[in-house]
Parts: structure tokens; sequence; C-alpha cells
């Protein structure tokens, strides 16, 4: 009997001035037929996310990645607050160094609680991944996005590099909400100016 979480998507892969045809950062999976065990205990959230404050540009600062994700260099994330109240996402990153193909997705967000915290990212209709804003600090410069099944995580910024006092408070974060560290992974960043909201 298949798991009802087993299901099988398809990526097709765009180039820069192509889109993608399914989910962006949470779901960019070709052709998955297993789905990991999900843990007891779920994902504790930010009590509250301003949704005004956290849209904007984020640099991907470290991930355990999605299939599409692997060697990717640049990788940036931004959200716009629609009218409707969801969240038109991009995300794009080079393909296998900083010169190589600009891959491009652009999935919908929709806040599914009242803390704003709790995100379904759809990249193509009907299905719909989980996306939850397991940190932001005050000052919403740094959030790590995870999920309960705890396959993939990220960690943003709104600059392109983090102290070391503050990457390794992030990953501890990571690693407290249940995840296989061996598994996280540096995203090349150039420097660059801070992104700005």
């Amino acid at each position: 009997m298949i798991s009802p979480c087993c299901i099988t998507y398809v990526v097709v892969f765009k180039s820069h001035r192509m889109r993608f045809a399914l989910p962006a950062q949470l779901l960019l999976l070709s052709l998955l037929t297993a789905c990991a065990s999900i843990p007891t205990k779920p994902i504790s959230t930010a009590s509250r996310v301003d949704l005004n404050r956290f849209m904007g540009p984020w640099y991907v600062i470290a991930s355990i990645p999605t299939f599409a994700e692997k060697k990717a260099f640049g990788a940036m994330e931004s959200y716009t607050l629609n009218a409707d109240g969801s969240i038109a996402t991009t995300f794009t990153f080079h393909k296998g160094g900083f010169d190589g193909p600009l891959k491009t997705m652009e999935p919908t967000g929709f806040v599914r609680d009242k803390s704003n915290a709790t995100w379904a990212m759809q990249f193509v209709w009907p299905f719909k991944a989980e996306y939850l804003i397991a940190y932001v600090d005050p000052d919403y410069k740094e959030t790590v996005i995870a999920r309960n099944k705890r396959d993939y995580v990220w960690i943003m910024a709104r600059t392109p590099e983090l102290s070391p006092e503050h990457y390794q408070y992030l990953v501890g974060m990571v690693g407290r909400l249940g995840y296989d560290l061996s598994k996280l992974k540096r995203v090349p960043q150039r420097d660059g100016n801070s992104a700005t909201p």
C-alpha cells in the first residue's frame, strides 16, 4: 500500500527566461517516490510573524537542499504580499557556479494560521508544500524555514554572509529542531550589499 505522503512530482527545468513548472524552494522534487517518516514532535514555529516585515529578498545561507537546489550558487528567495493575502514568491539561483545558468521558480505562498508562521507553497495546482517559519529574529534579518518531515531546511538572511557566531547559532537551532546536521550545506554567495525588504 502506498503511503499517502508518497506523491510523485515531476520538475520541469527551464532557463532564466522561462519558468519552472513545480514547487520552488520547498518542492523541487524530481520524481519523488518515497517519503521519510514524520517525527512525532511537530516543528515549533515563530510565535508571531509580521508579514510586511518578512517580505522582500533573502539570501539562502545554508540548506538541506531539494534535488534541484543541489549545486546552487547565489540562491535568493523574495516575497511580495498580494492584495488577496497570498504571497508571490521568487526563488533564483545559478546552477553549478556563479556563471552557471540562472534558474527561477515562482510559487505562491498561502498563510495557514493566525501567527502567520505556517504557510503552504503551491507550485502546481492543487499540490501545496509545507513551509514553516521556525524562527525569525526581532529585526527580521535572519530566519529558519523548516518542515515537519525534517527533509529540507533553509537558513536565510538579509545579507550574503553571517558572522561565524550567528551562523553557528542558527545551525544549532536547526539541530535542536531535529535535523541531521551532516546534511546541511553552505550555499556559496558573492559578497554584496544587504537585501532591503
